[in-house]
């Protein structure tokens, strides 16, 4: 039930700090000898309602498994004196909601609250900043709090599996320590649009959302880490053609998807031929098109810069090519007026004729 933390590591790591420099070899011998005394208190498979009055110094703790119990909640004030655990496990319970003295554990690295009925984070989780796994997978999770990328940037690995997300928050994106995104079996409409800032994420699985999730974001194809990415059993019928730019992508699982580009025979040529085939398909995107023909050319060519048409005889500049020319009538030059009928400020004249033309 109890366990005393290995003490010969921590040792060893206090004497290879006794041959290096002295300036903060006290501070360092303090750490370690705390450290020493951590305590690992494992009640789990115990059946245990309630949770019972400790007989140890709570602060001593650095790992507390309270997994597969009957737990309804953890008191407050328990959680609140666990300065220095370091993983918490409460898997395999019938937890609704997590304590909001949650944020008190500022050196907590892993919380596992799998397979519980929990809705809803507290706020406080936030405060959890050295957090670098958090585990929620089967749950009732409705969505997590808006600013969570913001506040936990150490998180490597976020996994929400099995619960009922409407969305990901936009502050995800902001989660650029996280290697490993799991948010299968979900209810998602949609990924958050800037994910090409998850520069660290090898593992992106968003499958089984069904009927709801039916596009992917252009940003998924910059996402210059991903080696694995799932979106099998979605709605998709179009992949982004940025995923031809993924080189480090290893394994594309796409299946149970209405896909209609790329299409079958290109899957089932293998990745190499997907990724090549997004990649044409992008950089002739980028084509630059057709120029056009410059409506000065027109002009000069239906006489629009001589005042209209001097003839109506035959040639090229008869009546079908006047109705597209831009027609206006004889003009005179006025100066400093300018209308459609009297051009004199901006007319061509004007422009290109020497001053006297318009001497008096």
């Amino acid at each position: 039930m109890y366990e005393r933390h290995p003490q010969q590591q921590v040792r060893s790591k206090a004497e290879n700090m006794n041959k290096g420099g002295s300036g903060d070899h006290q501070n360092q011998r303090r750490k370690y000898a705390e450290e020493e005394r951590l305590e690992i208190v494992d009640l789990s498979g115990m059946s245990l309602d309630s949770l019972p009055n400790p007989s140890l110094n709570l602060a001593t703790i650095c790992k507390l498994d309270l997994s597969n119990n009957n737990l309804q909640s953890i008191p407050e004030s328990l959680t609140a004196r666990l300065l220095n655990v370091l993983v918490l496990d409460v898997h395999s319970n019938q937890l609704k909601f997590l304590p909001n003295s949650i944020g008190c554990l500022s050196k907590l690295k892993i919380l596992n609250v799998s397979g519980n009925l929990i809705q809803t984070f507290p706020k406080t989780i936030e405060n959890c900043r050295s957090l670098e796994e958090l585990n929620a997978n089967f749950n009732k999770l409705t969505m997590l709090p808006d600013t969570i990328g913001f506040e936990l940037i150490k998180l490597k690995k976020l996994s929400v599996n099995s619960n009922k997300l409407l969305f990901l928050p936009r502050s995800t994106s902001h989660l650029t320590s996280l290697r490993v995104l799991d948010a299968r079996l979900n209810c998602l409409r949609s990924l958050p649009e800037d994910l090409e800032n998850l520069v660290n994420l090898q593992v992106l699985n968003v499958s089984q959302n069904f009927h709801y999730l039916d596009s992917l974001p252009y940003s998924i194809g910059l996402l210059i880490s991903l080696v694995e990415l799932d979106v099998s059993y979605n709605k998709i019928t179009t992949l982004p053609d940025s995923i031809g730019c993924l080189k480090r992508l290893q394994k594309l699982c796409v299946e149970g998807n209405p896909l209609v580009s790329p299409p079958l025979e290109v899957f089932e040529l293998g990745l190499h031929a997907v990724k090549e085939y997004l990649s044409e398909k992008m950089n002739a995107g980028h084509k630059s098109p057709h120029k056009k023909k410059s409506w000065v050319g027109k002009l000069v060519k239906f006489g629009t810069f001589n005042g209209g048409f001097r003839s109506a005889g035959p040639g090229p500049g008869t009546h079908s090519e006047r109705e597209d020319a831009f027609i206006m009538p004889e003009y005179r030059s006025i100066d400093g007026l300018a209308s459609p009928r009297y051009m004199g400020m901006f007319s061509p004249r004007r422009i290109f004729s020497p001053r006297t033309y318009f001497s008096r």
